[in-house]
Formats: structure tokens, sequence, C-alpha cells
């Protein structure tokens, strides 16, 4: 267990675990999304509309804020950015959980999807700007980890804080956020590149500086790389919506799409080191290869649920593949990123998840009324081995540029310490 522990976690700048501590810290704290279409429709009386209507203005301003985060990376600096996000965050939670008006709580959430989703792009940077190559993959996986843990332990913590008034998870998400803030502040420096790609980075070299996004989507490896992400996302994102209402036309109950769904979390915190460990020395396009299969093929199997443990089996399958994709995806796209464009590269690459996040239960609902859910979930074991074969074909011109992880049980190099940079 030691060495298991040591191998998945050694060898990573102490810079990246504060990043990682804060990443948690913020995730421990995040009571509000979970929660606040309850929230509105319970405690302030609005309709279930209005509640989505709020949704997709949150969702729209994610969309704004991975392009200019993006931006802001490069030009300002990544930790300003970060910083700026997370303080207007904290702001935007506290008078979130005294607005009354449905009016303002629709303008306020939208300013929160916009300070809230800026930190992706800008943590993603940083991550690769401190962790080589070869450990890339390892690091998104463990930040990825965090995010998991911290989801879990706040939505449990939220229904019991909730008991004693909603203020509170918006004033303590708030504090959340303002401490992940003085982590950042003290312990994670600027990482931007002042002037060329940093040494060893493998992103194209002779690649002049992008000056705009036009440099970014005229970059087809990296656009295919995130085309295939929106794609397998789309698929992902059906256990929003497209699940419980498939379920529910099985006759289930809300109880029992809580018991199926909560196995993607516990999944995820049990198998993320261990499955990230077992992976290591395999190429890169190969795990999101089978990532795809996995994830296509889990919800394709959906449509022959119908029993609580079967659902439960089909969660296991697209969950393992979504593990193995999501950190391995996020690697690559650093890969491909040049080291002085790498904000605006992450902020593109967070426009498609955001995207998928968006049109996969959209997409979903309406395939499901016209067509029914097995045609849906048909529909995903299409779109998984579509997203396989578009990897496989890519696999050539990426597999230069994308070295796999070191082998499980090999000692890994420590990157130096940065100094004088924050």
């Amino acid at each position: 267990m030691a060495r298991a522990v040591k191998d998945a976690m050694g060898g990573l700048p102490s810079q990246f675990w504060w990043l990682w501590a804060s990443t948690l810290i913020n995730r421990l704290g995040g009571f509000v999304t979970t929660f606040l279409a309850l929230y509105l429709t319970t405690e302030r009386g609005l309709s279930a509309s209005f509640a989505g209507m709020v949704a997709a203005l949150y969702g729209g301003g994610g969309a704004v804020a991975s392009v200019v985060a993006g931006v802001l990376a490069d030009r300002v600096g990544r930790r300003p950015t970060l910083l700026i996000s997370q303080l207007t965050t904290a702001a935007a939670m506290a008078i979130l959980g005294f607005s009354r008006d449905p009016v303002l709580i629709a303008v306020v959430v939208t300013v929160l999807g916009v300070t809230a989703n800026a930190a992706r792009p800008c943590i993603q940077a940083i991550i690769a700007d401190l962790v080589p190559d070869k450990d890339r993959v390892r690091a998104f996986s463990l930040n990825y980890w965090a995010v998991n843990i911290g989801f879990g332990v706040a939505s449990a913590a939220a229904g019991l804080i909730a008991e004693h008034g909603y203020l509170l998870l918006f004033l303590g998400n708030s504090a959340s956020v303002l401490l992940c803030a003085v982590v950042i502040f003290l312990k994670v420096p600027e990482t931007r590149p002042q002037d060329a790609p940093a040494a060893g980075d493998t992103a194209d070299m002779s690649a002049p500086p992008a000056t705009g996004l036009g440099a970014v989507l005229r970059d087809g490896r990296f656009m295919a790389v995130v085309l295939l992400s929106f794609l397998v996302s789309l698929v992902l994102m059906q256990y929003t919506t497209s699940l419980p209402v498939s379920m529910g036309k099985e006759g289930f109950s809300s109880a029992d799409y809580g018991i199926v769904i909560s196995m993607n979390g516990l999944v995820v915190v049990l198998a993320q080191i261990p499955v990230t460990r077992a992976l290591r020395g395999v190429r890169p396009v190969t795990v999101l290869i089978i990532a795809s299969l996995l994830s296509g093929f889990g919800f394709g199997l959906t449509a022959l649920a119908h029993s609580v443990p079967f659902y439960i089996l089909t969660v296991c399958v697209w969950t393992i593949g979504e593990i193995m994709h999501n950190p391995t995806s996020m690697s690559m796209a650093a890969a491909l990123s040049p080291a002085h464009a790498r904000g605006r590269y992450q902020g593109i690459y967070t426009l498609a998840l955001s995207g998928g996040t968006f049109a996969g239960p959209l997409l979903g609902g309406v395939v499901i009324d016209r067509f029914g859910s097995d045609t849906l979930w048909a529909g995903c074991a299409v779109i998984g081995m579509a997203a396989a074969l578009g990897y496989a074909a890519l696999a050539k011109p990426l597999g230069k540029v994308i070295p796999p992880a070191a082998p499980a049980g090999s000692q890994p190099e420590r990157e130096p310490e940065l100094e004088g940079r924050g």
C-alpha cells in the first residue's frame, strides 16, 4: 500500500500539492450549485422553469468564462486571474444568499457562472506549467480525484446544513472559496512563461507565438482532440437528466436513482488512483480509445437495464471510462498547448466541455421524447465508438507528441522547485 501511494503521489512539485489542497478546500465547500434548483423551487417558491433558466444562465456564464479567462491567463497571468475569479466568486455567493428578487437572482447567478468557471482554464494551465509531460496524466487524475472527494462530501453535508437554513450554504461556500484564494495567494506561484516555451515542453516549439484565439482554432491536432472530448462529454452528461428521466419512465423512484448515481462518485473516489497507476506506461491515445468505448457502451447497456443492480453495473462501466478519459484528455490538451498560449488553449478545451454539459442533456431529452430511451442509449454507444475511431485516427500524429507516463514502480523525477516567480 505504501509503495502504491508513493507511485501515485510521489515526485510532483510542492506547488502542485498546494493547488490540489486549494481545489479540495473549494470543493468541500461547494454546496450552492448542487442544491441551487432545490433552493429556488422550495425555499424561494419559484417555478421549475425559472430554475431551469437559471441553470442555463450559469452554464452560459461558464462558456463565456472559459474563453475570457483563458486569454487573461496568458496576458495577465494565471495567478492574478485565478485570484480575481475566487474573490469575485466569494462575493457573488454571499450576495446570492441574500437575494430575493428573481431578476437579481438571475443576474447574480449569471455573474457566478462567469467567475466560478473562470478558475478552470487557469488551474489546468498551472498544472501544465508545473508538471512535466510524463507526470501530467497523474497530476490531472489527482486533481480530478480531489474534485470528486470534495463534491461527495459537500453533497452529503449540504443536506444537513440546509436544515438549519439555506443562507448557511451560501456563506459556507463563500468562506471556502475565500480560504482557497488565501492558499493560492500564499503558496502557489505565478507559472506563466514570460518569453519562450518552457524547457522540456513537448508542444510544437517551431510554431510562432499565438496572438489570438484564431491561432488555437487553426491548430488541427488540438481542435480534433477538443472535438472528440466534446463527443465523449455529450455521452457522459446523460446522467444528469436522461438517466433519471429514463428510470422514471421505467417506474423507478427518485430514491432508486439516488442509489444508482451515488455509485459514480464512489467509483471515482475508490478507483481513480488505482486505475491511473495501472495505466502508467500505456500510450495516452490507447487509454482514450478504451475510455471512449467504455463510456459509450456503458450508457448503451442502459437499454438492457430493468433493475437497480443492473443500472449500478452500467454506472460502474461508464464511470471507469470517465476516470480514464477526463484526466488523460486534459493531459493531452496540455501537451498540445504551446506554453506561451496555454491559457487560450485550455480556455477552448474547457469551452468544449461546457458545450457538452449544455448540449448533452438537451439532446438527450429531445431523443427520449421523439424516439424513446432505447434509441438514446444506442446512440450513446455509436458516439462512443465514433470517438474511439477518431482517437485511433490520431494515434500516429499524436504518438510522438505525447509520451506515455512512466510505468508503475519506476522512480519519478522531481520537477525543480520554482522560486522567485510568485
